[in-house]
């Protein structure tokens, strides 16, 4: 950039104007190596983060703490709603607008070449100019910048035309970052599947919440899956890490749950053939599992966990406990060793199945965060939404640390029989 190098040759000859430098900005003169150690410090103060509106609010704060005065933001798009953006200083200093649009349009076309446009000084105009936000050929605005007092310096222009090049550097890689993470939130969402439906006899409600703002599913998932006389078989899984690939490896799990649950096994043997598919695949990621066949003509709940934490039942008073299953290895481990658990259920009562996300801390035993979970109370005879409603609440659960999925089922207490008992 030709101002750039104007200013870095300005290191090896004579200061053109008084030698005390405005505020920020190192004297010309033999100090080189302190004029580059204040020179990495302001640029380092630019793009501390991913958002665009925050780079440029610290593009014009250090812009005026180098030269003093005003110094505002304005972006390229319709003329008819231009303002200045991210203003630091007093703002009755800066330019006029319909100036400072045309400025910003001109060195945005001649791209990172062009000089600083100084605004015309007559009539007792404050002297003001505007360098391009600009990086490798993408142009996003101006930096404009005025003070009240004696016009810029060739070594403050340079300056400046460096801290926008530099902003725009950073204005960049957000605005690629927002663009693949709205590639990827589209491919999330195709390969976030609805669950199955259970049977009619069941009531059924799933919540997921992903940790952050980076990703809209992970690798924590529910399903059911409509199984033979009556009954339905009701999932959750948490597959190591988060993100994209978590929930490529989630997606593999989840296709060969339905595939293998098709045969109507019990559910220690369904894991058992889980384990044995995802250990056969390298790549995929360990996940744990807890999977309840649940009965409604026997009032009775089968489990099989696979390192997944213990499930809770929540009785007709509201009151919550957790039972008590035998955890075997992670999905994936190729060590199988899963075992069954089984438990009577009847329709006052609640199951509620969920992902770690729910009730781990940082730093926190485990065991103390499942008693957080033990001394939530409900409301007698709450319904499956008002559970998760409530837990999720209870548990704070928007703040989690980690993705959280939750699935609540009540057996539902059916005027006719399905017939046929069929899935």
């Amino acid at each position: 950039m030709f101002v750039v190098v104007r200013w870095f040759k300005s290191f090896h000859r004579p200061a053109a104007v008084d030698p005390v430098a405005p505020r920020g900005v190192p004297k010309e003169g033999p100090d080189e190596p302190s004029r580059l150690s204040e020179l990495r410090a302001a640029t380092a103060r630019i793009g501390t983060t991913l958002d665009e509106n925050a780079t440029c609010a610290e593009l014009t704060r250090e812009a005026a703490r180098q030269v003093g005065g005003t110094a505002a933001v304005l972006r390229l798009g319709s003329e008819a709603g231009a303002e200045y953006e991210a203003v630091s200083g007093d703002p009755a200093l800066l330019p006029d607008l319909q100036w400072a649009m045309a400025a910003t349009r001109e060195t945005s076309a001649l791209g990172e070449a062009a000089d600083p446009i100084p605004a015309p000084v007559s009539g007792g105009a404050r002297p003001a100019l505007c360098v391009p936000l600009a990086t490798d050929g993408h142009p996003y605005g101006g930096l404009v910048c005025a003070r009240d007092r004696a016009p810029f310096t060739p070594a403050e222009t340079g300056l400046l035309a460096l801290l926008a090049e530099r902003a725009a550097s950073h204005i960049r890689g957000a605005q690629e970052h927002e663009r693949v993470r709205g590639i990827v939130g589209k491919l999330q969402r195709a390969l976030l599947a609805e669950p199955g439906r259970p049977h009619p006899n069941l009531d059924v409600a799933i919540r997921y919440l992903p940790v952050g703002q980076s990703a809209l599913v992970g690798g924590d998932w529910c399903e059911t899956v409509r199984l033979h006389f009556g009954r339905t078989l009701l999932v959750v899984g948490d597959v190591m890490g988060h993100g994209l690939e978590a929930a490529v490896d989630m997606t593999a799990y989840r296709s060969s749950l339905r595939y293998i649950a098709s045969a109507d096994l019990p559910p220690h043997r369904v894991l058992r053939q889980l384990d044995d598919s995802a250990s056969a695949e390298p790549d995929r990621r360990p996940a744990t599992c807890l999977i309840a066949r649940v009965d409604p003509d026997r009032g009775q709940v089968t489990f099989a966990s696979a390192g997944h934490l213990p499930p809770a039942v929540i009785d007709a008073e509201g009151r919550t406990s957790l039972l008590p299953v035998p955890v075997g290895p992670p999905l994936g481990t190729g060590l199988g060793g899963y075992e069954p658990a089984t438990y009577q259920l009847d329709p006052t009562q609640t199951l509620v199945l969920f992902t770690d996300g729910l009730v781990e801390h940082r730093g926190e035993d485990i065991d103390h965060s499942l008693d957080r979970l033990a001394g939530v109370a409900f409301e007698a005879a709450a319904g499956v939404e008002d559970v998760i409603d409530t837990v999720l609440a209870r548990l704070d659960a928007r703040h989690a640390e980690d993705d959280v999925a939750v699935l609540a089922a009540q057996l539902h207490e059916r005027t006719e029989r399905d017939p046929e008992g069929q899935p």
